[in-house]
């Protein structure tokens, strides 16, 4: 398996009475930007350009475990809200003051409910293929993920056993990961597979879900259940600049979803990918952070641009197999 970087540091942060797990890659005095996975995902699920690009823009990225996967202890939410509620003391832990946040996929949600809850302390938010709201006047028509709205009392009194069954396939599955991926990507649309296909992708892919699924997978069912329902927010509220990248040929989170998401909120931008499906965006990671930067950068005065050269031991991203 080709080499990946390493995360610079891997932790957990303990919140209230749980722990959140998180891992951190590129420059620790560069600009931090939260890297949220998708559903299913955990905190290493970075893609390999992104974690170059930390190190050659002096970024901090860091991914975070959501409750009940990786090495963070369950917990559900009342609403994809309360997220920010976790944030904002893990920030403050880790010295960071402002900060940018991406969200790929299930990830896209808690991106914006945190831009709802920190609009002073996020300065841009960036959304790939992200889910759209299931309820009320900001959910569009149709796409899989509705259904969870449909099957919301279901997915909700059954939470326990369906997560213990998805730890079990997870668990029972993994001698066969690299294998079991390589079926998925040819079973994938043909943007999906090119993805999937390339070997740093891989890697990141396997790494991920190895890592993230010792502890058990129950964030994914807990994601499904607060998809189908209000979020505790409307997006017409989200005073955060929002740049989304979505795929038109996205066969999970269809285009247009994301196109209306982009419409309802105040200051956002749609750059639509030809011929990209769901996993399109983590393909052009580096482009999406020069992206953000520019956009942080362009709301900063004159007199706080730049930032000071990282370390000659900073740009160095240590390498390991997987």
């Amino acid at each position: 398996m080709d080499d990946i970087t390493s995360p610079r540091l891997e932790g957990t942060f303990a919140v209230k009475d749980r722990v959140l797990g998180f891992a951190e890659f590129g420059n620790p005095r560069g600009r931090a930007v939260l890297w949220m996975h998708g559903t299913p995902g955990a905190r290493r699920q970075v893609p390999e350009p992104a974690r170059i690009a930390a190190y050659e823009r002096d970024l901090r990225i860091i991914g975070i475990d959501r409750p009940g996967v990786g090495a963070s202890t369950p917990h559900r939410y009342g609403s994809i809200r309360d997220f920010a509620s976790d944030v904002e003391p893990l920030l403050d832990a880790l010295g960071i003051d402002t900060f940018a946040m991406i969200g790929l996929s299930g990830g896209g949600p808690y991106v914006l409910g945190c831009a709802h809850a920190m609009p002073d302390r996020m300065m841009v938010a960036g959304l790939i293929g992200g889910v759209a709201p299931t309820c009320g006047p900001d959910a569009p028509p149709g796409g899989p993920v509705a259904l969870t709205r449909k099957l919301h009392p279901f997915i909700t009194r059954m939470r326990l056993p369906l997560s213990a069954v998805l730890t079990a396939v997870a668990w029972s599955g993994r001698p066969f990961a690299d294998a079991g991926l390589t079926l998925y990507a040819r079973l994938s649309p043909e943007g999906d597979r090119r993805v999937l296909l390339r070997p740093e992708f891989r890697a990141m892919f396997l790494d991920d879900l190895l890592n993230g699924s010792k502890m058990g997978l129950r964030a994914p069912i807990d994601d499904l259940i607060l998809f189908g329902q209000d979020w505790g927010f409307p997006l017409d509220e989200v005073r955060v600049p929002v740049h989304s990248w979505h795929g038109e040929s996205d066969h999970l989170v269809p285009f247009e979803h994301g196109r209306f998401v982009v419409s309802r909120l105040p200051d956002a931008h749609l750059y639509p990918m030809p011929g990209e499906s769901h996993l399109g965006g983590l393909g052009q990671a580096e482009m999406i952070l020069h992206t953000l930067v520019d956009s942080w950068e362009s709301r900063l005065p004159k007199r706080r641009l730049g930032l000071a050269p990282a370390p000659p031991q900073a740009r160095t991203g240590r390498r390991r197999k997987v």
